[in-house]
């Protein structure tokens, strides 16, 4: 079973189905428990990175959080992969869950005056490094993304990335724990395959 951790940010709706078109058992939830018995845990999100961080800390699902991703996969999409990173700077300076070495930074920072953000739209993934959640992915596969902030200086981390002016992190992996920029659910039959591929890890 696959648990999507529910903590009042993003609309789900999307993920659900496309976890459900794949025949896969999932689950939304915000209980410690739930996260617990799921043999894999996706961590979704939109929205402000501060606010999000609360909402974890809160309802102490980050801590239960952080302990599980030692033991089961686990998948962070889009502002839910920017929350397993050290720290943001998104209006100001958060902490975020510190199980992946980098930092979040506005895209607006990086690329040439002019172009539009948030970077919204579909985008070449290229593989930098093979890993198994790309067993039904090739590389150069379009995806979706919809961002204003990015993952810099977690080079070790890095599985794909994508060209908007500079080269975006596009998947990052440490240990059992995955993040990925763009948005599978929302990427055609190709994300649909790497969320497939994630259900098998």
């Amino acid at each position: 079973m696959i648990a999507v951790v529910d903590y009042g940010v993003g609309n789900l709706f999307s993920l659900v189905s496309s976890l459900r078109y794949l025949g896969l058992d999932c689950i939304v939830t915000n209980k410690e428990e739930d996260l617990a018995a799921a043999n894999r845990i996706i961590l979704p999100g939109v929205g402000a990175f501060g606010d999000a961080m609360a909402k974890l800390n809160e309802t102490g699902l980050a801590g239960k959080i952080k302990e599980l991703a030692e033991v089961k996969p686990l998948l962070g999409i889009c502002l839910g992969m920017q929350l397993l990173f050290d720290k943001s700077y998104e209006f100001g300076e958060h902490e975020g869950l510190g199980l992946i070495s980098g930092t979040v930074m506005p895209l607006a920072d990086d690329i040439k005056p002019g172009l539009k953000i948030p970077h919204m739209g579909w985008n070449r993934l290229e593989i930098v490094r093979n890993d198994p959640i790309f067993k039904y992915f090739s590389n150069g596969e379009w995806v979706y993304y919809v961002h204003s902030y990015h993952a810099k200086y977690c080079q070790d981390s890095i599985l794909a990335v994508s060209e908007y002016d500079v080269m975006v992190t596009g998947l990052v992996r440490s240990g059992k724990v995955y993040g990925a920029q763009f948005h599978p659910e929302k990427s055609g039959n190709a994300g649909l395959r790497l969320l497939k591929a994630f259900s098998e890890l």
